[in-house]
């Protein structure tokens, strides 16, 4: 394993694979067949932004197509044997023929940077002139490259103006719209979409997941890589407990609503932020209740009791609207509070209480 491999790494949820350990890319087959098409018909696109969903493969698929690309294997589904010495290269960090963009480990302060530079594309400028003189494909995986800053990110547009000749770049967007027109318009778009239940369980089957895969695969909406950040920061338990206190609607149980809060204060650790988990599986659980009042509980439940717990707070459309509406409002709320340096436990626990008057709580 190189160096650079063992620094801390940006594209890596915590405690988990890194996407280039996985060798095979599930439930996106409409976007494996598209690029092997291209590629065999000699219609490759220099550029191409992989986006969709966080957590649904897209840098999974980026390094497989690499591997695949650089090995010259024949493979249908970009499939490439272990013992492959690209695939070895690949997964070391040390194939010549590759460059990895991503956000690095500031030098100073041995934390990672919050964007990706122009310094780092530079790097990749130099990256496609040392390796010209090697021939073949050279390929170069940006994740994410809405993390670019502007001055990064013109950087970029130069070298897809002029893109270095055998030269593929994977740009990974979560969010493409935060990129330059410039810059999609210069691309072909692969786009991923959610994983089906059964993906999903087969995405997650060979990892060491803690916690129900069913209930996880519930709450993170057809992402893998949302299963897994919430298996690290024990989102179950954080989501049961938000079940349990609406529970306890009409009359919120004001320990259980502190405990939460306090939970949500909780100091940032390398898993995440807690406030950040709270406030998100908050509004998973508002939009699960805006569901039921229109299409009954979701199935699987993705907590003990939730079925009975949101049939009974959201039992008919007009209940459905009042939740959909405290979720509009609760992001908002959030956004605002952090945006000033709120104290996290008293805005969580001012968002329970104004929950709890909502006009569809039900009586007691």
């Amino acid at each position: 394993m190189s160096a650079e491999a063992a620094l801390p790494e940006a594209d890596r949820v915590p405690g988990f694979p890194h996407p280039r350990e996985t060798r095979r890319v599930v439930g996106q087959d409409h976007a494996v067949a598209e690029f092997v098409d291209a590629a065999r018909s000699h219609r490759m696109h220099h550029a191409w932004l992989l986006t969709g969903p966080r957590g649904t493969g897209k840098a999974t698929l980026a390094w497989a197509i690499a591997r695949w690309l650089l090995s010259g294997a024949g493979s249908d589904d970009l499939s490439v044997t272990p013992d492959d010495p690209v695939a070895r290269r690949v997964l070391a960090l040390s194939e010549p023929r590759l460059h990895l963009v991503r956000r690095a480990v500031d030098e100073k302060t041995g934390r990672i940077r919050a964007e990706i530079t122009v310094d780092d594309i530079r790097r990749l400028l130099s990256f496609f002139h040392m390796s010209a003189a090697e021939g073949g494909h050279r390929v170069a995986i940006i994740d994410a490259a809405d993390e670019m800053n502007v001055s990064a990110a013109n950087a970029l547009l130069k070298i897809l103006e002029e893109p270095p000749r055998d030269a593929l770049l994977l740009l990974v967007a979560h969010q493409p719209d935060r990129l330059l027109p410039t810059i999609r318009s210069r691309c072909r778009t692969l786009r991923l979409s959610e994983l089906a239940p059964e993906d999903m369980a087969a995405a997650m089957a060979p990892l060491a997941v803690q916690g129900d895969p069913t209930r996880l695969a519930a709450l993170a909406h057809g992402s893998v890589g949302e299963a897994l950040r919430l298996a690290g920061q024990d989102g179950l338990s954080v989501y049961q407990a938000i079940v349990d206190l609406f529970a306890t609607l009409p009359r919120l149980d004001r320990r259980q609503a502190a405990a939460l809060a306090d939970a949500a204060a909780a100091r940032p650790g390398a898993d995440g932020d807690p406030f950040d988990l709270v406030v998100t599986l908050l509004d998973r659980f508002l939009a699960r209740a805006a569901r039921a009042g229109l299409m009954g509980a979701p199935l699987p439940e993705a907590a003990r009791a939730e079925a009975e717990v949101l049939t009974r707070m959201s039992p008919d459309e007009r209940s459905a609207r009042g939740w959909a509406t405290a979720q509009a409002e609760l992001s908002a709320r959030a956004r605002r509070g952090r945006a000033v340096n709120l104290d996290p436990a008293a805005l969580v626990m001012d968002m329970l209480v104004t929950l709890a008057q909502q006009p569809g709580v039900p009586e007691a």
